[in-house]
């Protein structure tokens, strides 16, 4: 154990760079609360997405990582901002009219569409924890319906009240004149409406810890500041969240970065030193744009888990978390099969490269051995030259390759064949474009045709590699120019596999077919 701490502690993995300085919060006395809490928030307006799996599955794996160099305790907190009025209807759901009687309305006093929950926060929740619960995310829930209403805010909102003038001017150097006019931190859920109010304050009242107020209608209403009365506007509610919690550790997107400092002086004045925070690159789809839920540009979580397992999407949010990323289709295969590299490299590793691998903090140090002995991205062409409808027919093929493999001993072989065949049909097939050879790639395509029909030995890959380059190595320079055509002729692609070992795995016989269809303009 000293031996792991002593190189964790020396480690330039990012989750051990930000372990080290949650530690450092705590190097002259361990914390007063007893453990180490690390937050990650979730606004329950819509369902969950891949960005939400990316921040608590990032999280997780900075938790851990301090677990490795300290014996201090640790919390994982899951808030839902629950209490939020809604804005406006989702375009997702069913029941859109009904819906729209409760805007302005805490989410979790709003008609649920679906019918299954108290609410539409309560379903939002429920969605969310079945959501984590299924990646198995060790994780507390709170919602902050329950944060307010059940006293466990009031002593930070009485403080606010108390300190009202200086968070007002926190926040107010962020406003618009305009916005700033009627703004203030505290929003009044309307006692008879029930609706969050925006509206200003006519008086705060510290000592009594009351606000007073004009509604909508000109009503003037008193109310306390504690028992779910009242909610914080979201920025000042983000730093007070820190303050009642005492958070150690939160992370958020580049968007929020701005908001950081506001963030920091609300926790500040409220008496409680702020977390260490970690900013993340934000997710572009295939035109460079960001990536929103609301406009659908991107992949969702259902999507991926579609065509590939949850530790390859762990495998991409590892990556770079400071870089932008495109987040789309054909990140996929790559991370599949980079993500069982790792796999395979992790056994054969020091403990230095161990902590800098991807996989130990993936799996928190647990790694499993990979069964994926057929790379992914062959999986694919396989598919694609097979035309295979089931994981069965890529069976067929990949027993004869690796005749010690079957779908019991190579669970992870068995998965992808069929995240393959489904990748395949949907992406990979309406996007085909075959063309026909030049007469020079017509003149290899067909030497290595007749190569295959006179091979006698093994279907040996390095083998057939051999008579591959051998074909066009007098012909192609750069060799690369080989390489391609046979891809856009048989395979409709401009990218593909290693073609000696993807021979070996469909078989010469089926090769030769391939290539004598591609000859003749029939694919």
């Amino acid at each position: 154990m000293t031996e792991l701490r002593d190189a964790a502690l020396a480690s330039k993995a990012w989750p051990f760079e930000e372990a080290r300085r949650i530690l450092k919060r705590y190097e002259k006395k361990p914390p007063e609360k007893g453990y180490v809490l690390f937050e990650t928030g979730y606004g329950p307006s819509g369902l969950p997405h891949i960005g939400t799996f990316g921040e608590v599955a990032r999280t997780t794996m900075i938790r851990r990582a301090f677990e490795v160099i300290s014996d201090i305790p640790t919390r994982l907190i899951c808030f839902s901002d629950d209490l939020d009025g809604m804005r406006k209807v989702p375009g997702n759901v069913p029941n859109q009219d009904r819906l729209r009687e409760d805007l302005q309305r805490p989410l979790t006093s709003v008609y649920d569409p679906f019918e299954t929950h108290e609410s539409f926060g309560h379903h939002n929740n429920a969605m969310l924890r079945r959501f984590l619960d299924t990646f198995g995310f060790e994780y507390e829930f709170i919602s902050a319906t329950e944060f307010y209403r059940s006293g466990r805010f009031d002593e930070i909102l009485l403080r606010a009240a108390e300190k009202y003038d200086d968070l007002m001017a926190i926040m107010l150097k962020s406003l618009r004149e305009e916005r700033a006019a009627t703004y203030s931190i505290f929003l009044p859920i309307h006692p008879e409406t029930g609706r969050v109010l925006y509206v200003p304050m006519k008086n705060v009242d510290a000592a009594k810890g009351e606000i007073t107020f004009d509604d909508e209608d000109g009503k003037e209403w008193t109310l306390p500041v504690t028992g779910g009365n009242v909610k914080l506007q979201w920025k000042p509610d983000f730093g007070a969240r820190w303050a009642a919690l005492s958070v150690d550790f939160e992370m958020y997107g580049k968007d929020h970065s701005t908001n950081t400092p506001i963030y920091d002086g609300i926790c500040r004045t409220l008496g409680v030193r702020p977390p260490e925070h970690f900013t993340y690159e934000l997710f572009l789809d295939d035109k460079g744009q960001k990536i929103s839920k609301s406009s659908g540009n991107g992949i969702s979580i259902d999507e991926w888990l579609t065509y590939a397992s949850s530790e390859s999407l762990s495998y991409f949010m590892y990556q770079k978390p400071k870089t932008a990323k495109r987040l789309w289709w054909d990140v996929i295969p790559k991370c599949v099969d980079e993500y069982h590299q790792q796999l395979r490299a992790y056994p054969t590793q020091d403990l230095k490269a161990q902590l800098n691998n991807p996989v130990f903090h993936i799996h928190g140090g647990n790694v499993p051995v990979s069964t994926l002995d057929v790379p992914f991205g062959m999986l694919l062409n396989l598919a694609s030259a097979a035309g295979a409808e089931s994981k069965d027919q890529m069976w067929g093929f990949i027993s004869r390759y690796a005749p010690d493999a079957s779908p019991e001993t190579h669970p992870d072989l068995d998965a992808a064949a069929g995240y393959a065949v489904a990748y395949y049909n949907d992406y990979v097939k309406p996007n085909k474009t075959f063309r026909a050879p030049t007469d020079l790639e017509r003149e290899a395509l067909t030497e290595l045709r007749d190569g295959l029909a006179n091979w006698d030995g093994a279907a040996d890959a390095e083998a057939l590699q051999s008579l591959v380059f051998s074909c066009g190595r007098e012909r192609f320079d750069p060799m690369r120019d080989w390489f391609k055509a046979i891809y856009e002729v048989l395979l409709g692609a401009s990218q593909g596999p290693r073609f000696g070992s993807f021979i070996a795995l469909y078989g010469v016989e089926n090769s030769i077919g391939l290539i004598d269809k591609g000859l003749a303009g029939e694919l």
